[in-house]
């Protein structure tokens, strides 16, 4: 590193605003990867200041304390403290604290002063500060902490530029180095109740409208039909938003396709690129959409402030299946992929619990998913309207959402009676204001997330589309053959061996050849259907080849089955990371193929007789 970069460090409690200053100071100018050897978010970002040097950021996992619980926060600790293994110490920590909640984060503020390193206090959010009538005597409690204290407003324009003023000047002497013991722990608390009265005034505790909302969605009873119709209203939109624009999309990538095998000579590689590359890539690629519509909600919804209460009212009915309310956040967000939910549970300090949480993640319908639900409802589920207002189509999606959610709590139930250790642990949970999300960071997430799918989709789906397209044209059929040429191919043989295994779920040997690159990435089953019936021969379309090659029942048993289907090779391996047990990744995969087997099994027996 220059002599002119000075690496600063963001930390802060949980929903004090850092992430968003993060964004607000380098925008899109970040990097995302993990910490060497764990499965912890690294955020790093860069910006210039006025007087040409370049400050690179650190975005450190949010801690309520260093007395450290978790790996978030054992690396917090470890980074500022300049202990972690290959990562330099940083020349500033910028502690980011919520200006309307001083009484939660001032402790942690003199936790991180007691480092001995150079430090900055942001307070945020002083504009709702004062909105509630709070004042804060900035220049007293500047010198009763003994380091700078700048305002910032992480959501407006601007409302970073004392912090940055100051960052951009000389870094700031040191506080002597402390020792951390019980009673200096202790003696943190008398501390902050003197900073307090010194400095601060507060007219009330909480904001008026945070009261007059929280009556309604923390009731027992109206709080659980709120919950309940945003998230059936998210579902319904991912169909009506997103479905037409998947539906353009495919459209576009059938016409290059046409368009490129008119250019090229028949053969192998026009094969390759009509129906490997435009017809696998670009089906995959056409649910985009679909998955960020999804992805806004959730982003949404945590942003607004709305997700820790919907945790809070969950807790006693998930405390009846053997989980806990804080596991409702990693489990909101395994919708949008199992990997950062299981990540996610490491805010829950009890190991039992914690395991519980990781073991049923996977069962939550994942946006991996969202591509064969899709498929497979647009070819088998007519568009009309129920009670006139609501699309079936819709319905079914979250019908399948819903089985997803009844499975994991009828897995944490029979965990819960099968477990020694039948004891239960109250939720202790900050619930932060509510606040209208900001564009720019609503789209820098959805920026993130889009990106994470298409390096998925010219990583790991665009291999496995290559390799099916070789196994489904080669060998060449032999001579006086009368089928499809794919009947003889590698994928042909193949497939009607694991037909002997799938059949009594009515799957054809297409798919289940198709299962097999689903296991390294649930989407790429889309692809390598696709792959398989446009090499087959089914110029007509995906979803029309598959109303006209399988059953509605079979159509049913194969959505069960990815209901609850074992889950993909790189949530497996993170399993294996996060519990550091290879049982517990057999447990995972074991249960849930004779889940989705034994349902898949139901489905279509059920459904064969109806029909």
């Amino acid at each position: 590193m220059s002599a002119s970069t000075l690496k600063i460090a963001l930390v802060g409690n949980p929903n004090c605003g850092k992430t968003a200053l993060f964004n607000q100071l380098t925008g899109g100018r970040q990097k995302v990867a993990n910490y060497a050897g764990v499965t912890v978010e690294r955020k790093e970002g860069r910006f210039t200041a006025p007087s040409g040097r370049v400050l690179q950021l650190l975005d450190l996992p949010g801690t309520y304390s260093f007395e450290a619980n978790s790996p978030d926060e054992q690396i917090t600790r470890d980074v500022c403290a300049g202990n972690y293994p290959g990562e330099a110490p940083p020349d500033l920590i910028v502690c980011v604290a919520d200006a309307t909640n001083l009484r939660l984060h001032l402790r942690f503020v003199l936790e991180v002063k007691r480092l001995g390193r150079p430090v900055v206090l942001a307070l945020n959010m002083m504009d709702t500060a004062r909105q509630r009538g709070i004042v804060i005597d900035v220049p007293q409690l500047q010198e009763r902490l003994g380091l700078p204290v700048v305002e910032t407003i992480a959501v407006k324009r601007g409302g970073a530029r004392a912090l940055i003023e100051r960052v951009d000047g000389e870094v700031p002497a040191a506080a002597p180095a402390q020792t951390d013991d019980a009673a200096s722990r202790a003696d943190l608390h008398a501390q902050v109740r003197e900073l307090l009265a010194a400095t601060v005034t507060m007219p009330r505790a909480t904001a008026v409208i945070d009261d007059a909302l929280d009556r309604w969605t923390l009731h027992s009873v109206f709080g659980l039909m709120i919950l309940a119709v945003v998230m059936f209203l998210v579902f319904q939109a991912v169909y009506s938003i997103g479905k037409p624009m998947t539906d353009l999309i495919g459209d576009g990538f059938g016409w290059m396709g046409e368009h490129a095998a008119a250019l090229m000579p028949a053969g192998p590689l026009q094969s390759l690129v009509t129906d490997g590359l435009f017809g696998g890539i670009g089906t995959v690629l056409g649910f985009l959409p679909e998955i960020l519509v999804l992805f806004l909600f959730i982003i949404v919804l945590e942003e607004s402030g709305y997700l820790p209460r919907a945790a809070f009212l969950l807790d006693r009915l998930m405390l009846s299946v053997g989980l806990t309310g804080r596991s409702f956040i990693p489990l909101l967000s395994s919708f949008a992929c199992a990997i950062p939910g299981i990540m996610g549970t490491r805010s829950i300090q009890d190991p039992r619990d914690r395991l519980a949480t990781i073991l049923i993640a996977p069962l939550m319908t994942c946006s991996a998913r969202l591509p064969v639900y899709a498929l497979l409802i647009g070819a088998f589920i007519p568009t009309r309207r129920v009670l006139g207002v609501f699309n079936l189509q819709g319905v079914v999606l979250f019908a399948l959402y819903l089985a997803g959610i009844l499975g994991a709590m009828a897995v944490g139930w029979v965990m819960k009676h099968i477990r020694r250790d039948k004891s239960e642990h109250a939720l202790l949970m900050e619930l932060p204001s509510y606040r209208l999300p900001k564009v720019r960071d609503v789209a820098i997430g959805l920026y993130e997330r889009g990106a994470i799918f298409m390096k998925r989709l010219t990583g790991v789906i665009l291999g496995l589309t290559i390799l099916m397209w070789f196994i489904s044209t080669f060998p060449s059929p032999p001579a006086g053959a009368t089928g499809p040429a794919i009947e003889y191919s590698f994928a042909g043989y193949i497939g009607r061996a694991l037909q002997y295994v799938f059949a009594p779920i009515g799957f054809n040997w297409q798919i289940s050849l198709a299962l097999i690159p689903a296991f390294a990435a649930r989407e790429t089953a889309v692809a390598a259907l696709a792959t398989v019936y446009l090499v087959g021969g089914e110029a007509s379309g995906l979803g029309q080849a598959l109303a006209g090659q399988i059953s509605l029942a079979s159509a049913l048993s194969l959505l069960v089955w990815f209901a609850y289907a074992p889950q993909c090779m790189s949530t497996l391996a993170v399993i294996r990371r996060e519990t550091d047990s290879w049982r517990n990744v057999a447990i995972s995969f074991g249960y849930m193929f004779v889940l989705a087997y034994a349902a898949s099994f139901v489905v279509y027996q059920v459904a064969s007789a109806l029909a």
